[in-house]
């Protein structure tokens, strides 16, 4: 039997490693073996993951955290190698732009171990993100890209990836199927908003936690305010991550909305599928956003994701507080078709095709 080892770091990374692990699982054609690097180490932002998706538990966690990114991505790349080393496996699967992917790809191509890449070819063209920088040397250094969408592609092509002996499928978005998959379980798997007593249609769903927005204070306050602002017209609940949250605690920085804990996958999916809209600086939470029909306003100064924009479901406002609330007014009072297919279909099964036809 031919074996993958998945190589996962961050909560988006579980989500759609699970939709691949339940496809292989049904085949039952290839041995996967999961090492979790430990970037994200919080529990509310890792182990709540696998213990709800029924993901298989990984069989190796580095727990590699809380170090700058050389450091961290330096001793991912040396701990990986040693478990690729003692696993052979036949090809190492890598998802999005993480620390954790880069390290992963760079341990296997050493060891002339296939790399596959899922959410390969995106760009936001901005070489100060640490996240770009990770997935321009990943695709580069990729056996197998598979892009999400056509923009994906283009990106590839125009970076002369047709000269190269890399093989580039597009298999379409693979969180899409985990939000359909999911999406079906979350009244009865999630009672958070009878916990936080809020009512559908009556909060809005914001995430900060980019290194653009949390190392610039000018930034972290602009959005804040912002925050405040509408949360005076709408309720805004927000799952803070640890670094933004010992940002604002270091700094003596407080303001008048509501913060909880990160959550689960399902309390998660039920706060998307229940708010109004979404304000962010996830890359994934933008997609998701889109998957549960709410406009998306997106805080930062570009998007991977510029379909979303294009077809009026988003819309970038970097960091400007005026900006931000002004985009909240306008959106709450749009109405918008959501039902177009953006990001394909049965892309796990897609996906799982691809690989196997590579081992």
């Amino acid at each position: 039997m031919k074996k993958i080892a998945t190589i996962l770091g961050a909560r988006p990374q579980f989500v759609k490693a699970a939709v691949l692990s339940r496809v292989i699982s049904k085949y039952n054609a290839i041995e996967e073996v999961i090492i979790h690097t430990g970037q994200h180490y919080d529990k509310n932002m890792s182990d709540v993951f696998f213990e709800e998706m029924e993901i298989p538990k990984p069989k190796y966690n580095l727990a590699i955290n809380g170090l700058s990114h050389g450091a961290m991505t330096g001793q991912m790349l040396a701990k990986i190698e040693e478990v690729l080393l003692q696993e052979k496996p036949d090809a190492i699967v890598i998802y999005g732009d993480t620390n954790s992917t880069i390290a992963g790809a760079l341990a296997a191509k050493k060891l002339n171990i296939k790399v596959v890449h899922i959410e390969a070819g995106l760009r936001s063209f901005n070489m100060k993100m640490p996240e770009e920088i990770n997935r321009i040397l990943t695709d580069r250094i990729s056996d197998l890209l598979l892009c999400p969408t056509d923009v994906a592609i283009k990106n590839l092509e125009n970076e002369g990836f047709s000269k190269f002996n890399i093989k580039i499928e597009k298999c379409g978005d693979i969180m899409k199927d985990a939000v359909e998959f999911y999406g079906k379980m979350v009244d009865e798997k999630s009672d958070i908003l009878a916990r936080l007593d809020l009512e559908e249609n009556e909060f809005v769903l914001a995430t900060i936690h980019r290194q653009e927005n949390t190392d610039d204070l000018a930034k972290l306050k602009a959005i804040f305010r912002a925050l405040e602002t509408i949360n005076k017209h709408k309720k805004v609940v927000l799952p803070m991550h640890p670094r933004t949250r010992a940002i604002l605690e270091n700094n003596n920085l407080k303001f008048d909305i509501t913060t909880i804990n990160p959550v689960g996958y399902f309390d998660m999916l039920a706060l998307l599928k229940n708010c109004n809209m979404v304000i962010t600086d996830s890359g994934g939470l933008q997609k998701e956003a889109f998957f549960n029909k709410k406009h998306c306003i997106i805080a930062r100064e570009e998007t991977e994701w510029i379909e979303l924009v294009s077809n009026g479901f988003a819309k970038i406002v970097g960091s400007n507080t005026k900006t931000i609330v002004d985009t909240f007014n306008m959106f709450k009072d749009t109405s918008t078709n959501f039902d177009k297919n953006l990001y394909g279909t049965n892309i796990g099964e897609k996906a799982y095709q691809e690989i196997l036809n590579i081992l």
